[in-house]
């Protein structure tokens, strides 16, 4: 143990036995942003070593969510628009991350691990080695790991309501009395995300403000926890304090201490 977690090691356990009384989320979705910009604050010249360190702080970070007794968790492992919009040879060096980073998730069977989004949009190889991890996984648990992959919240909704009305309509009814039987729920187990409900906790991540399109939907009425911290640097302490605010935010909780 370095000096620095010598230093917080007390805070850090009185923060444990806060998060300990509870109540926690039983699901929390998680935003892993800033590892390009780690990388560079870090001198590194390949921004790619950032996305290698920040995926490879996942197993970390799932082994402090299971020791604080989180059932669930989703990460926003790649957006549609990281397969868009970056430059081509980063956007391969990524997806090779992935597919190394990966199957170390699903070794340990410690998180049966799930897949949103549209998978068909990764590169065949990453491809088939989510879907061997999501295979090899199926019978383990009791913990799931949803890993949103090629992901876009506006996507996932659209889909939703496509899905729901090419089964309503080929029963013969007409898209009035489809209409009015539409309601929030229905549209929800359409949704990448049906199999295991809605996050209770979103945290993202770097310091910046906003959803970017992740799980736009199943967030609604979620806690959002913004964290200036970049996730390759994001700590037991951070993932603590996140859950203490998720606890004093529900009604007639009060934390004992800041």
């Amino acid at each position: 143990m370095g000096w620095r977690e010598l230093v917080e090691e007390p805070y850090r356990r009185r923060l444990r036995a806060r998060v300990a009384k509870g109540p926690l989320p039983r699901h929390v979705a998680m935003i892993m942003d800033g590892n390009r910009r780690w990388a560079r604050e870090a001198g590194l010249a390949d921004v790619s070593e950032g996305h290698r360190r920040g995926f490879g702080h996942v197993t970390e970070v799932l082994s402090w969510c299971a020791g604080t007794g989180i059932e669930h968790v989703t990460l926003f492992w790649v957006s549609a628009d990281n397969l868009a919009k970056r430059d081509p040879e980063e956007a391969a060096r990524l997806m090779r991350v992935i597919e190394e980073v990966t199957p170390a998730l699903a070794a340990g069977r410690d998180w049966r691990i799930d897949l949103a989004g549209r998978v068909d949009l990764m590169p065949a190889p990453t491809a088939e080695v989510l879907k061997a991890a999501r295979e090899d996984t199926a019978d383990a648990g009791p913990r799931r790991l949803t890993l949103a992959v090629g992901y876009d919240g506006r996507e996932d909704i659209t889909d939703a309501v496509r899905a729901l009305l090419d089964d309503e309509i080929g029963t013969g009814r007409s898209l009035r009395d489809i209409a009015e039987d539409l309601t929030p729920d229905r549209i929800s187990a359409y949704l990448s995300t049906h199999e295991v409900g809605d996050p209770d906790l979103v945290i993202r991540t770097s310091g910046e403000q906003r959803l970017s399109g992740f799980l736009l939907w199943q967030s609604a009425r979620a806690e959002l926890r913004f964290i200036d911290v970049k996730w390759p640097s994001f700590r037991e302490i951070d993932l603590l304090r996140a859950l203490r605010t998720y606890a004093s935010a529900v009604p007639g909780v009060t934390t004992p201490f800041s």
